[in-house]
């Protein structure tokens, strides 16, 4: 069978990686604790835990949720910011044949409590401050009991840029994980295989074109991602994972945790996303490795006394969950000698299967100025296809489709939109797509994007990547508002760096010396801040909405 043609961008690791050889997370986790039971495994401000001690706190914590009634195929909330117990709890849950539903902890009353309804999760773990809240929101819920945790556990540093000044401890709702560690202390959870069909995680997507669908990303498909990704980084025994992305998004869960956890490495957290506390924590843990969003990096990118010496450890630098203009990547590499890897992936390809060959730089679609996100990652098959479904040819614009190990079986109780987006197990995942002779991939936009102005068709990227190029914009967004004339106008919103300003006059030029007329933007609309998604995605539906809401023009 012949190879698809992008595999001659591998790198000579990538291309000598072993096939997956496990049959479950839990298997792999098991081999690794075999391998090196005293080597480090997780890093938390300043405390660490080795694998062996890993390995005995989730067997505790295994057999106390399986005393609260937890069994294969519950399904359990983590609803935690980047701290151990999040992990812990995650590969614990694996060990009872478990899921564990991500949720995301600054979820409030209905909106927590519809994920937790849909997914009819048995239980749910929250930090200690909000245990009384979340027992109020899933008062008659499917969750049968409730497990609370202080942030400040498994450490004694308390930094106060991420913990504030609450409290160290708050009083458990119900069942409090410290002590449940300490009462099931050398316990074990009955003995139980899991396969690669069992579901790992149950991760619900934004619901940003409809109701949020749960997406049952199985030990397979982890494995399949973590296993292929591990050998694109060349991730080393020994090296050091920050994790910048939320655990409680694909991302951060599947390769930020995960392949730390399977793959030899340390696993280094912070708490929730700090950009001081985060480069302090790259130097501190000699950290090789982080992905996060664009949106991070940025945040970073903006302290002053953030230096090429933060960076001196790092020995790949990813960034995915939204794209990045070419002068965002080249600012960033002029100031810390680090180059910014694109990737791309979804919920439903159980977090990132498109990428940027390490050591390689992406290219620049030449008509849309558009970076590459990459090529798709070994075991992968991606297409190109048109509104009929049929293949187009290397350069032409369409639907970018997937199929492969990584890529979900479905949605939880939800046949109707399984077939709707996975049939035949291609993924169609809604975004626009180039694919070059070589196998770069280019994201033009999502579909429902495009705005059409006076007949012609205009992808917002094209049009952000060159006000990214002012010199005072920090963050820019690009949105089809109703235009009586013609359609669609568009419309550009924007942020600027701290000192700096122009007028939208200024911004409408600059665009219009870059781009076809119908381009440019008809309006600039200048904002303290862009709204985001929790991963640091810029949410252009809400600037849409809320522009027509107001009856801009």
């Amino acid at each position: 069978m012949d190879q698809p043609r992008w595999t001659a961008l591998y790198t000579q690791a990538v291309a000598a990686a072993e096939p997956v050889r496990h049959s479950s997370l839990v298997e792999a986790w098991r081999a690794r604790v075999a391998r090196e039971p005293d080597a480090t495994a997780i890093a938390y401000f300043d405390a660490t835990m080795t694998v062996r001690e890993v390995d005995e706190t989730t067997d505790a914590l295994a057999a106390a949720y399986a005393s609260l009634g937890t069994g294969r195929g519950d399904r359990v909330g983590i609803c935690l910011q980047n701290v151990p117990q999040f992990a812990l709890s995650m590969l614990a849950l694996w060990k009872l044949g478990a899921t564990a539903l991500v949720l995301n902890p600054m979820y409030r009353g209905q909106e927590l409590r519809r994920l937790v309804d849909d997914a009819e999760a048995v239980a749910v773990v929250c930090t200690d401050v909000d245990a009384a809240a979340t027992a109020e929101t899933l008062s008659g819920s499917s969750a049968r009991w409730l497990v609370s945790t202080s942030p400040r556990a498994f450490q004694s540093r308390d930094d106060a840029r991420v913990f504030g000044d609450a409290p160290a401890r708050e009083a458990a709702a119900e069942h409090d994980l410290e002590e449940l560690l300490v009462a099931f202390r050398g316990q074990r959870p009955a003995p139980l295989e899991v396969t690669g069909d069992d579901v790992a995680l149950l991760t619900y997507t934004s619901g940003t074109t409809g109701p949020p669908k749960g997406a049952m990303n199985t030990h397979a498909n982890l494995l399949a991602v973590t296993s292929t990704y591990a050998a694109w980084i060349e991730l080393r025994p020994g090296d050091a994972v920050f994790a910048t992305a939320p655990l409680f998004h694909i991302t951060g869960a599947v390769i930020n945790a995960t392949i730390a956890l399977l793959h030899d490495a340390v696993l280094v957290m912070a708490g929730r996303f700090h950009p001081e506390v985060a480069i302090e924590a790259f130097v501190e843990h000699r950290v090789t490795f982080t992905i996060g969003s664009i949106t991070a990096f940025n945040a970073i990118y903006q302290l002053p006394h953030a230096s090429r010496e933060h960076f001196a450890s790092l020995k790949s630098l990813y960034s995915g969950g939204a794209p990045i203009p070419p002068a965002t990547i080249e600012r960033f590499r002029d100031r810390f000698g680090v180059y910014i890897h694109n990737i791309y992936g979804m919920t439903e390809t159980s977090s990132g299967v498109i990428a940027v060959p390490l050591g390689a730089e992406a290219p620049v679609h030449e008509a849309s100025g558009t970076l590459s996100v990459g090529v798709p990652l070994p075991g992968l098959e991606a297409d190109v296809v048109d509104t009929a479904g049929e293949p187009v040819r290397p350069g032409k614009q369409g639907e970018l489709v997937l199929r492969g190990p990584q890529i979900v079986p479905g949605y939880w109780r939800n046949p109707e939109a399984t077939a709707a987006t996975i049939p035949g197990g291609w993924l169609h995942t809604g975004d626009g797509a180039i694919m070059d002779e070589a196998g770069w991939v280019y994201l033009v936009d999502r579909l429902k994007d495009q705005i059409n102005t006076s007949g012609y068709k205009v992808w917002p990227r094209e049009v952000e990547d060159v006000l990214y190029t002012h010199p005072a914009v920090h963050e820019a967004a690009v949105v089809g508002v109703p235009d009586d004339y013609r359609g669609e106008a568009v419309t550009a919103f924007v942020s600027f760096k701290a000192g700096a300003s122009a007028t939208p006059e200024e911004l409408i030029a600059h665009t219009r010396d870059r781009l076809a007329a119908y381009k440019a933007p008809r309006t600039v609309h200048v904002l303290p801040d862009l709204p985001k998604t929790q991963t640091g995605k810029i949410r252009r539906n809400v600037l849409r909405d809320g522009t027509r809401a107001s009856g801009h023009r």
